[in-house]
């Protein structure tokens, strides 16, 4: 993959340090601390009505979503962990040589040893996944009626400008999360009804904690100038000079729709449709066109790690709520920066008889030299990478063959990816419109991902609607798989449709 320029390699290895307690780096097994009792603020009310108005579309939480598609159901976790853990099994956290509880890494291990134990039954995920609950809760502070789970270490990013804390500090991340690790724990068969009651009162206590809007210190929700709601990740002082960073408020999003679905709390479905309508209004400061999308709104620095987490994160609320504009922003972000890696064993390009322009690129993602391959006849080589050259289009980065070591453009049909990459999944199913007169080629889907070689051109003399419920690029070309009648499981090229980004 053509690398980053410096600059953004330089914010995104500060950014990527930062951020490490999203659960996704860590190192050693250790002993962590006994278990305290929690911070109180004996006797502020909890609150009980919205924290302030702010806009909103109408995005409800969508009912009867398939286990499958509902959060935290993909990332899970392997039975051995070589990241820091103290002996109760408790994700812990470095930070300036010392061992830290970290609310984020901790919430989130705790979902992913929840979806291994609803994939094996092993009692050992379930355990572990209560360990993290059980330590996030005897660790909260009691503020403002609401509990708050604290950061207790002190936090300053070089980077991102303005985000320097003490401790204990909070995010609407942790909240966000804890409201999805809670409120499945209360709702999970296997947990025994009274530890049930235990973690329903623990989501309650941290859903109040997403209605104390009014400023006063903890807050972790606030609105923008345009009366837009933000959940804030890295919270500052006066609200409104935050970080406004995308993938935390999209995460704290999940948990409002986890834990309206355990409760039918109006006020959390309130405070998920300004969520959506927020996320929806600010795609375009999210999206940076034809390359990695922004980390947040203040700094505008494109993220490596996180443009993937976008891509998955809108898909998802598009599943939640049931509206087709988050399935089109995530087709956009696909487009723009797909993701390179193409896998251990590569994928196989076919190359097509006649002559071939190879590209080499710099570190900052220059153009550096160009060759010609010229083939007497059609060639296969492995792919390692299929990738967008900075302000350019998408590569293929050869591994084997005359071409090792060079980039060749994907052009439909003297360069082409065999197989099914970057495929994305709809539910519910989108629409399409097949226009009259237009004869499209159809691929036969097969079994799993794989597309066969079998084809059938469909014809029609009016307009037709058809649906779809994947997106992919199949042997180097868009293509949608459609979803009814006789045609459902055949693949259509996007290019002969009318595909609507909000249908």
């Amino acid at each position: 993959m053509p690398p980053q320029p410096t600059d953004r390699r330089t914010a995104l290895r500060a950014l990527t340090a930062a951020v490490a307690a999203t659960g996704l780096s860590g190192g050693g097994f250790l002993v962590g601390r006994a278990s305290r009792a929690p911070d109180k603020d004996e006797g502020a009310a909890r609150p009980s009505g919205l924290p302030f108005a702010f806009r909103t579309r109408g995005f409800g939480c969508r009912t009867g979503v398939r286990e499958g598609l509902r959060p935290w159901r993909a990332r899970r976790a392997a039975q051995e962990d070589r990241s820091p853990h103290d002996a109760s099994g408790v994700r812990m956290f470095t930070a300036r040589g010392k061992l830290h509880d970290h609310p984020v890494g901790q919430i989130q291990y705790g979902l992913e040893n929840l979806a291994s134990h609803r994939v094996t039954g092993d009692a050992f995920f379930l355990r572990r996944a209560r360990a993290q609950a059980d330590r996030v809760v005897s660790r909260r502070h009691e503020r403002r009626g609401a509990w708050f789970f604290p950061y207790p270490f002190p936090f300053r990013h070089d980077v991102h400008t303005g985000l320097d804390y003490q401790a204990p500090w909070y995010s609407g991340m942790a909240q966000g999360e804890a409201l999805s690790l809670f409120s499945q724990l209360a709702t999970y068969p296997a947990v025994p009804a009274r530890d049930r009651a235990r973690y329903r009162a623990a989501a309650d206590g941290a859903f109040a904690s997403l209605l104390a809007g009014d400023g006063r210190q903890p807050w972790v929700v606030a609105r923008d100038a345009s009366h837009h709601l933000w959940i804030h990740e890295y919270p500052v002082d006066a609200p409104g000079t935050s970080d406004y960073t995308y993938n935390g408020f999209m995460f704290a999003a999940l948990g409002l729709w986890d834990y309206h679905a355990m409760t039918g709390n109006p006020l959390a479905e309130q405070l998920f449709d300004g969520s959506l309508t927020t996320l929806d209004a600010e795609f375009t400061t999210l999206r940076n066109p034809g390359w990695l999308s922004h980390y947040c709104r203040t700094h505008t620095v494109p993220t490596t790690m996180y443009h993937p987490v976008h891509i998955d994160l809108l898909l998802q609320l598009c599943w939640l709520s049931g509206s087709h504009r988050f399935a089109g922003q995530a087709d956009v972000l696909m487009d723009d920066h797909p993701k390179a890696a193409l896998g251990k064993q590569g994928g196989e390009v076919a190359l097509a008889e006649g002559n071939h322009t190879l590209r080499r690129f710099s570190k900052e993602g220059e153009l550096e030299s160009t060759r010609t391959l010229s083939l007497t006849r059609p060639a296969r080589a492995t792919a390692s990478h299929r990738s967008r050259i900075p302000g350019g289009s998408v590569h293929y980065l050869l591994a084997d063959g005359p071409g090792a070591g060079w980039y060749v453009e994907e052009e439909d049909p003297t360069a082409v990816l065999r197989g099914v990459w970057c495929a994305l999944d709809y539910s519910p199913a989108r629409r399409a419109l097949l226009p009259a007169g237009v004869s499209v080629v159809c691929r036969e889907g097969g079994a799993g991902s794989r597309v066969t070689t079998r084809t059938r051109t469909v014809t029609s003399a009016r307009d037709t609607r058809l649906s779809y419920d994947r997106r992919a690029v199949v042997d180097g070309r868009p293509m949608v798989r459609l979803a009814d009648g006789r045609l459902r499981g055949w693949w259509a090229p996007v290019a002969q449709l009318r595909l609507s980004a909000t249908a």
